[in-house]
């Protein structure tokens, strides 16, 4: 199993982060990597870039030494309504839009209410992958949230650096694989680097989804070009 472009990477325009997009880029090469998203933290968090920063994406070339690159954002679930910290015109401006539940941005509550969250942020239309849903913290009802994600074509994140991140999540990530597998719903296999080392850091994730026999088919990332397609299919038919 092998994943060519990794989905989910920050740079240290946000502040927790500490490499360059080139520095992400060099080491994808190195790695083999077809290409990169360049996914920032949105402005509900502190230390993240101001919103101007999503906006002027535009001027950084889709291709940088042979890698594809495209602009996003891993926006912040604010509460039980779907909430994002980013509004319809910012998400425009972004090629791909992660939603993720983080602690400063959203009170922990009970299953029922982030399953609840999860529905309402699945209905955003701009939302194309739910961010390290496997959080303890955070747990939902699976079955109801990826059966609605899979309706919305909205593609379910593995985050590998949640295996050793965030204490509790390998259990949960396994039980939202298992599920996307039962149900057929589509996922992304992502390294959330903070560091240029990490991209395309996705050993833990592989493992565990070979473990299960995970269909390869339903994983939107293996290659650049599936994954490019995928986001330019969701975009069209927003404009539709």
């Amino acid at each position: 199993m092998k994943i060519l472009m990794d989905t989910h990477t920050h740079t240290n325009a946000s502040a927790h982060a500490y490499s360059t997009l080139l520095e992400n880029v060099a080491v994808a090469k190195q790695k083999g990597l077809e290409g990169i998203v360049m996914t920032n933290h949105a402005p509900g968090i502190v230390d993240a870039p101001h919103v101007w920063h999503f906006h002027c994406m535009y001027n950084i070339p889709r291709e940088i030494d042979g890698i594809k690159v495209l602009g996003g954002v891993e926006a912040n679930v604010l509460d039980e309504n779907g909430t994002l910290d980013m509004t319809a015109i910012d998400l425009q401006s972004c090629d791909v839009v992660i939603a993720s539940i983080h602690r400063p941005c959203y009170t922990p509550g009970s299953v029922e209410q982030h399953t609840k969250t999860w529905l309402n942020v699945i209905k955003n239309p701009y939302v194309d992958i739910l961010g390290h849903s496997g959080e303890e913290r955070f747990k939902y009802d699976v079955e109801t949230v990826i059966a609605a994600a899979k309706a919305a074509g909205v593609c379910i994140e593995i985050n590998a650096h949640s295996f050793t991140a965030r204490h509790g999540t390998e259990a949960n990530c396994r039980k939202i694989a298992e599920t996307c597998k039962k149900l057929g719903a589509n996922i992304v296999v992502a390294s959330d680097a903070h560091i240029c080392f990490d991209v395309g850091n996705f050993d833990t994730a592989i493992e565990m989804l070979t473990e299960i026999d995970f269909p390869e088919e339903l994983i939107m990332n293996t290659s650049a070009e599936k994954f490019i397609s995928y986001i330019e299919k969701r975009k069209s038919q927003l404009k539709g």
